[in-house]
């Protein structure tokens, strides 16, 4: 994928950015405890992989306070100084039990923003749906305000389920501002928001889904099979699913996507992101750690399956 290659856009929620159909997750970036941070790349393979998304015309960037205690958005506030280039950047807000005022909203997204080297960003979301001493309506008149002030350009919440969606949203409207998305898990192998009102819900209420871990941590790329006997870097050895038992069960459906890879000339990887684009109002935001993983990914975007081929997918996931 090359700059100038018309990739298909969204926009987040009712009149957020309009962005391209699929995002860049960083939770790896910087993240040495889940990842492998340190050992299996570092800094200049992370740099490699913000240019090469670019280049392939990716320019939304999620990260969050939290991802490797901050030093996600440091290096990302460092790429864009490096190339003097400033995409679209989702960051997140995490409610710890001592964040009892707006004001600690306030100062949390200054110290993003100070990490970032930015004056303002694009989406800012609430990282989980956790309530101590400042509640839900609380913490959305707060972000309500930074949007009011220029430093969010809209709102976000991240594993929300529909009802606590339907609060977020309510207590926005009240304050005249939109919500835009709910960062959740979903891929073919974790389709839960179909069948427990999230997916639904967001449609009627006009929101995004981002959708993180879209493919599944590596296991939809097709690079984890019973034979290669290949273990997963970090903690993600520890998920079943990476045993020889686990990826023994999950091989139909890494044949049915290498299969409509092969009409289409795709990975077995941007055939599963593509099957989440395809199920509309859906942005993925798949990880990359090196430009060849960036280069990798945009190639979901610029094509399409047809509808058999989806459903053939979403019914061979159902049995895995």
């Amino acid at each position: 994928m090359t700059t100038g290659i018309t990739l298909q856009t969204l926009t987040l929620g009712p009149d957020g950015p309009t962005v391209p159909a699929l995002g860049v997750g960083t939770w790896a970036w910087g993240d040495s405890l889940f990842w492998d941070y340190g050992k299996a790349y570092d800094d200049s393979d992370l740099q490699a992989a913000f240019q090469a998304s670019l280049e392939a015309g990716l320019t939304l960037f999620d990260t969050a306070e939290v991802y490797g205690l901050g030093q996600s958005e440091r290096l990302i506030g460092q790429f864009m100084k490096a190339t003097g280039q400033t995409p679209a950047i989702a960051t997140k807000y995490f409610p710890l039990p001592w964040r009892f005022s707006q004001q600690s909203v306030a100062a949390a997204l200054t110290a993003s923003l100070e990490r970032l080297q930015v004056d303002a960003v694009a989406l800012y979301q609430v990282h989980w749906p956790l309530d101590f001493f400042l509640g839900q309506k609380g913490l959305m008149q707060a972000l309500a305000t930074e949007v009011k002030r220029g430093r969010i350009g809209a709102i976000g919440v991240s594993n929300y389920s529909a009802q606590q969606m339907r609060e977020a949203h309510g207590y926005l409207a009240a304050q005249g501002v939109p919500l835009a998305v709910n960062q959740v898990q979903y891929s073919l192998l974790h389709r839960n928001i179909e069948t427990n009102g999230v997916l639904e819900t967001a449609r009627q209420l006009g929101v995004t889904i981002l959708a993180y871990s879209p493919l599944a941590q590596g296991l939809l790329t097709g690079k984890y099979t019973p034979e290669a006997n290949l273990k997963p870097a970090g903690a993600r050895w520890l998920n079943p699913r990476f045993s020889e038992s686990g990826l023994t069960k999950l091989m139909p459906l890494i044949q049915a996507l290498q299969a409509i890879g092969e009409t289409y000339d795709r990975t077995p990887a941007q055939v599963a992101l593509n099957w989440l684009v395809a199920q509309g109002n859906v942005l993925p935001i798949p990880g990359a750690k090196n430009a060849r993983q960036a280069s990798q990914n945009a190639g979901a975007l610029g094509w399409q399956m047809t509808t058999e081929e989806q459903e053939q997918l979403r019914g061979v996931a159902g049995q895995v």
